[in-house]
């Protein structure tokens, strides 16, 4: 504090604007900006919350008092205070756009972080906040000059450094990305989010070993940490070290009991590991199978093989865990049972992953054999969406619908099939019976979302994205959120001006 001698305004230069209190606000404040938002404001405040106070500086430490307990209502109130009392006090507009950020204001945050760069050219704070506002907003050519500016004047924080590499990320530059990721990681406080991210980039870029590493890293630090054990789980997956991402999934599940997107993965693990019933034992926990990448499948018939001509090893051998095993008995039981649907259907599941198109040619004679069977025909085109024959998959699976109205297995497919051909406003007719059907998965809402989107619907889209984030794992679906949450502000902002149609009633 100031002793009687010293005049206010040389306190303010001398003391409490230092150097070294600036660097004290780059690390307490930056931290404010991204976690702020979990604490819960006060209730309304129905007094003068500056008290009369008019002395700015006071009215500016209050303010980062109230800001440190989560009453951003409060300390908005006192750093707008203290800005009406000295209108060019860059500190405090500063933390004033802090606190608007969290408060999910970006426009005005956007406001006060440039008015305090005007009024202070060379204070890398403001730099920082509004380049990581900007990315957050996916506002990446805005973003990209405004961060490196923060890094000329010195920012060697994480989040400042994975914004600019998530920003080189999407420009497609790879290699600086990286360069930017690590770097981040160059501190020995560096966090699990920090480590993981760079994990994410190297396995990206081919390095397996580097990536494994550094997901290791981030493990290390934060043994619970879902984003980097799933990551961990696929890059395993890649190096077919199957058993280790079996074990990191079920990791994942330990943390969060019951995920669906999770247990999918696990199921999928257990396929690629020869371990059918595991697989199954895992789709019926959460009520699903898996017929084809990424689509969700009611349960199925275990397509054992019965009622053939043969011998009985290879019978056996048809029926066999492992697809090296099961594929050739299966091919050769089906040439002397050429008219058995379930030999060529059991053929289709069996090839479905090493072998798509010879997937679909097995589910294709089944279905012409017995074309009553929904199933048969849901595997068809199935193996045609694995094959990204989506136009060809359509026809067959209307049919399905036509004669099966609850089919979920075959909406899945479709609105997968008429998503992937942009046809969204035929999708989504699908994705809201997928919805309507059950409405507990989030995935169904970011489809749903994305749709409406592209089809220039921003009303639609913001609630879906809503509905898809309510649902959402914060934890388990960290990346899927954040991508959302990167498109919101924009969005908003076009609503706000009136842009995106109304989706006409039929």
């Amino acid at each position: 504090m100031p002793t009687k001698r010293q005049p206010r305004d040389h306190f303010i230069e001398s003391t409490m604007f230092s150097q070294t209190r600036s660097r004290q606000l780059f690390l307490g404040a930056l931290t404010l900006l991204f976690v702020a938002s979990c604490f819960q404001l006060a209730p309304g405040q129905t007094e003068d919350p500056t008290d009369g106070e008019i002395d700015p500086v006071k009215l500016f430490e209050r303010g980062q008092n109230a800001h440190a307990k989560g009453d951003l209502a409060r300390a908005l109130a006192l750093y707008e205070g203290a800005i009406k009392l000295r209108p060019e006090f860059p500190e405090a507009e500063y933390q004033r756009g802090v606190a608007l950020a969290a408060l999910d204001r970006s426009s005005a945050a956007e406001k006060a972080f440039a008015r305090a760069i005007e009024l202070r050219k060379d204070w890398v704070l403001p730099f920082s906040a509004l380049g990581n506002l900007l990315v957050r907003s996916a506002r990446d050519k805005e973003a990209e000059p405004i961060l490196r500016r923060a890094l000329q004047l010195g920012a060697k924080d994480s989040i400042t450094l994975d914004s600019l590499s998530a920003v080189r990320a999407r420009a497609g530059d790879k290699n600086e990305a990286l360069a930017l990721a690590r770097t981040a990681t160059d501190d020995d406080n560096a966090s699990a989010s920090s480590w993981a991210w760079r994990g994410t980039l190297e396995r990206a870029a081919g390095n397996k070993e580097a990536a494994l590493t550094s997901l290791n890293r981030s493990l290390q630090i934060e043994p619970q940490y879902l984003a980097a054990l799933n990551e961990r789980a696929e890059l395993r997956l890649d190096t077919a070290d199957y058993q280790s991402a079996i074990e990191d999934l079920k990791a994942a599940l330990s943390i969060k009991p019951g995920d669906k997107e999770t247990s999918l993965r696990l199921a999928h693990a257990y396929e690629l590991a020869n371990k059918p019933d595991e697989a199954r034992r895992t789709y019926e926990s959460i009520g699903y199978e898996v017929f084809g990448p990424g689509v969700a499948l009611g349960s199925t018939p275990a397509g054992h093989v019965i009622n053939v001509t043969g011998k009985a090893e290879d019978i056996a051998a048809a029926n066999s865990d492992d697809p090296k095993v099961a594929q050739p008995a299966l091919e050769k039981l089906i040439l002397t049972n050429p008219k058995n649907a379930k030999l060529l259907a059991r053929l289709g599941e069996v090839t479905r992953r090493s072998d798509p198109q010879k997937s679909a040619e097995s589910y294709r004679r089944a279905n012409e054999i017995d074309p009553s069977n929904p199933k048969y025909a849901t595997g068809y085109a199935a193996a045609l969406i694995q094959l990204r024959r989506f136009a060809q998959a359509e026809p067959i699976l209307r049919r399905v619908i036509a004669g099966s109205a609850n089919e979920y297995v075959a909406h899945a497919n479709l609105a997968l099939a008429l998503y992937e051909l942009k046809r969204y406003a035929e999708a989504l007719p699908e994705y809201k019976w997928l919805a309507a059907s059950r409405p507990e998965i989030a995935a169904t809402y970011f489809f749903i979302a994305t749709a409406h989107d592209n089809l220039g619907e921003y009303p639609q889209a913001l609630d879906a994205y809503e509905k898809f984030l309510s649902r959402a794992d914060p934890i388990s679906n960290k990346l899927d959120i954040e991508k959302v949450n990167l498109r919101l502000p924009r969005l908003r902002d076009q609503i706000s001006r009136g842009q995106g149609s109304k989706r006409k009633q039929p």
